[in-house]
C-alpha cells in the first residue's frame, strides 16, 4: 500500500494535542464508534461477531466513519479492541454476547508466564491495514488515532482471563510473585510500542494508550507496575508519522488523577483525566504556562450527563468548559490547551441526539469563550 494521504481539513484536535491556541474546543469520544449507534448495531450483525468486526478490514473501516457522519467531531479512532496484542500472543480471546472478553488461556503461572513473547506482528496485519483503510477514507477530514491497551491493563486481562471486580488473580501475583508479574509486563511494554509503532506506519496520527484499570491499583504499586510500564513503552514509540509530521501520544490512567504530579514527567504530549478529576487543578499540576513545557489536558464530562436532556448536558458542557478555565488563545507560542472528551467510553444506552447536543454544546460554547 502506499502511504500518501489527503491533507488533513480540521487539524484542530493535532494542534490543541500539541498546546496550540485553538479557535474552538475539539471534541471526540472514547468509544464514539458503537453500540449506542443504530448503525453500528446493523454492521455489527452483517459482520456476525465482535471480532468479525474488528478483524474485517471493510467492517471497521466502514463503523470508524459512522459517528463522523452524524456528529461533527474532531477526530476518529481505529474501530479496534485493546486485547488484540495478547489475542495474538495466542492467548484466544473471544466475545460472548452480553458478556465482554474472555482469554482460553489465562497466565498465573512461571510456565505461562516464561512462554510469552513480543507476537509476530503479522498476526496482527488486520489492524494495521484496517488504519490505512480508514486514513484514505477519512480523506482528510480529521486526524485518525490508533491505540493499546496499556502494559499494567492487559496483564489484568491475561491473568484475570476476563474482566474483573476484585481482581484478585492479578494482584495475588502480583503481592506474591513479582518477579513474574515485572515479566509479564515486560513483554506486554514491549508489544505495545512495536504494535503503536506499526499503526503509526500504517498512518495514525496520534496514539493514545488506554491505562484502564490503572486506578485499581494502591499507590506505590501504581508507580511500580503501571507507570514505569507506561514509560518503557513511551520511550520506544516513533516521533514521525508517514507523513513526516509529529505523532502525538495521549495516556489516560482511569483513576489517576491523584497521580498527576508523577505524571508531569511522562514523555507524552496530552494526559487523558476521567471525571473524578478536577481540569483546573490538573491544568494548575501539569498544563504549564504560554510560552513553557506542559501537557495538554483531555477529558472528562461524566458519561451518564448524556442520559440527562439537553439543556442539562449544555449545563454540563459549561461547567467542564470552565473548570479548564481560560483557553489558550496566544497563536504565537504554546500554552495550556484542552481536548473535550468523556472521563470514560460512551454507553451503549445513550441516545444518539444526546451526543449531538454534546458536540454542538461544546463548539458553540468554547467558541463563545474565545470571542
Amino acid at each position: 500500500m502506499s502511504t500518501t494521504f489527503a491533507p488533513l481539513t480540521n487539524d484542530t484536535f493535532l494542534r490543541a494535542c500539541r498546546r496550540q491556541a485553538t479557535e474552538y474546543t475539539p471534541l471526540w469520544l472514547m468509544r464514539q464508534a458503537g453500540r449506542y449507534l443504530p448503525e453500528y448495531k446493523a454492521t455489527r450483525a452483517r459482520a456476525g461477531s465482535f471480532m468479525g468486526l474488528a478483524t474485517n478490514v471493510d467492517y471497521a473501516t466502514e463503523v470508524t466513519l459512522q459517528p463522523l457522519e452524524r456528529f461533527a467531531l474532531d477526530a476518529a479512532i481505529l474501530f479496534s479492541d485493546i486485547l488484540t496484542v495478547p489475542d495474538a500472543m495466542g492467548l484466544g480471546l473471544s466475545f460472548a454476547e452480553g458478556e465482554g472478553p474472555r482469554f482460553a488461556k489465562v497466565v498465573r503461572d512461571e510456565a505461562a508466564v516464561q512462554a510469552l513473547a513480543v507476537p509476530d506482528m503479522d498476526k496482527l496485519r488486520y489492524v494495521f491495514d484496517a488504519v490505512t483503510s480508514i486514513r484514505r477514507a477519512l480523506n482528510g477530514r480529521v486526524p485518525l488515532i490508533g491505540f493499546s491497551g496499556s502494559p499494567w491493563t492487559l496483564a489484568c486481562y491475561m491473568v484475570e482471563g476476563k474482566g474483573s471486580d476484585d481482581y484478585r488473580q492479578v494482584k495475588s501475583l502480583m503481592y506474591s510473585r513479582p518477579d513474574l508479574m515485572h515479566r509479564i509486563l515486560e513483554v506486554n511494554a514491549d508489544s505495545v510500542a512495536v504494535y503503536l509503532n506499526a499503526q503509526i506506519d500504517a498512518g495514525a496520527q496520534a496514539v493514545m494508550i488506554f491505562d484502564s484499570w490503572g486506578g485499581v491499583l494502591a499507590d506505590g504499586a501504581f508507580q511500580q507496575f503501571s507507570l514505569a510500564y507506561t514509560k518503557r513503552v513511551l520511550s520506544q514509540l516513533k516521533r514521525t508519522g508517514v507523513d513526516g509530521t509529529d505523532v502525538p501520544r495521549i495516556v489516560f490512567t482511569k483513576g489517576g488523577g491523584i497521580w498527576l504530579p508523577e505524571m508531569r514527567d511522562l514523555d507524552c504530549e496530552v494526559l487523558g483525566l476521567d471525571w473524578t478529576a478536577n481540569l483546573g487543578k490538573a491544568r494548575a499540576i501539569v498544563g504549564g504556562e504560554a510560552g513553557g513545557p506542559g501537557k495538554a489536558l483531555q477529558g472528562n464530562i461524566d458519561p451518564n450527563v448524556l442520559f440527562a436532556p439537553p439543556e442539562r448536558i449544555a449545563e454540563q458542557v459549561r461547567h467542564v468548559l470552565e473548570s479548564f478555565g481560560t483557553p489558550h488563545t496566544d497563536t504565537s507560542r504554546p500554552g495550556p490547551t484542552h481536548i473535550f472528551n468523556l472521563g470514560h467510553g460512551i454507553s451503549q444506552f445513550t441516545p444518539p441526539e444526546h451526543v449531538a447536543a454534546l458536540v454542538e454544546a461544546v463548539h458553540s460554547q468554547s467558541r463563545a469563550m474565545r470571542s
